[in-house]
Formats: C-alpha cells, sequence, structure tokens
C-alpha cells in the first residue's frame, strides 16, 4: 500500500459539502490525515487528505468524489 495527499476542490461548499463528508465518512477508514479550509467571504473549500491505499483504490475514490457537482479533485504518491 501507498501513501497518497489528495487534494478536493468544492465549490458551492454550502450546497455539495454534506455530499462529499458523506463520501469521506465512508472511506474513512484509509484516511491517515485531513485538513480542511475554507474562507467565509468565499463559498468555496479545499481540503487536504493523506490517504492509504494502491492505485485503483485513489481512483474509485476520487471518482466517487468528483461524482459530485463541483468537486475537483487531484493526488499524488508520497510513499
Amino acid at each position: 500500500m501507498s501513501i497518497y495527499i489528495m487534494g478536493i476542490s468544492v465549490d458551492k461548499r454550502s450546497d455539495f459539502a454534506p455530499k462529499v463528508q458523506e463520501v469521506l465518512t465512508k472511506h474513512g477508514q484509509n484516511i491517515l490525515a485531513r485538513f480542511g479550509i475554507h474562507d467565509d467571504s468565499d463559498d468555496n473549500g479545499l481540503i487536504t487528505l493523506n490517504v492509504r491505499g494502491d492505485e485503483k483504490y485513489i481512483s474509485e475514490f476520487s471518482k466517487e468524489l468528483t461524482s459530485i457537482p463541483s468537486v475537483k479533485v487531484n493526488h499524488m504518491t508520497v510513499k
């Protein structure tokens, strides 16, 4: 298993954050760390995750997140 850093951008955070949270909770056993930031004057958010898994798992996790409108995902392998 590898460690990945995943960046998740959520536009229209007030509309889509609950669905994003639902997906993150589903994958919680593989999330090692999570950091989220938002600007109160803007309705966009950024979440950074450290995730353990293989490339297939990360790809499926990313696809599940990007199926939510206004969500973009990028990831990179760390270890």
